[in-house]
């Protein structure tokens, strides 16, 4: 159970920064808000990205392979 509270708290936080990113970017730039969702997306792929390096791979985790609900419990 608390490996799946950890994956929803990381999820959440990564969706919220992402989000968050891309409305600051289209503040500080004064352009429209239609411009924040380009942005957050990304944003998105750029965590694919950490992710694809730090979590387990096969997996949208940057959590490592031991926090991660996806490893198996061996």
């Amino acid at each position: 159970m608390q490996k799946l509270v950890l994956d929803l708290a990381e999820r959440s936080a990564w969706t919220g920064a992402e989000a968050a990113l891309g409305l600051a970017a289209v503040e500080l730039a004064d352009i429209s808000v239609w411009w924040a969702a380009p942005i957050a997306l990304l944003a998105a792929s750029a965590k694919s990205w950490v992710a694809g390096r730090l979590g387990r791979k096969g997996t949208a985790s940057t959590l490592p392979a031991a926090k991660d609900p996806a490893t198996p419990a061996f």
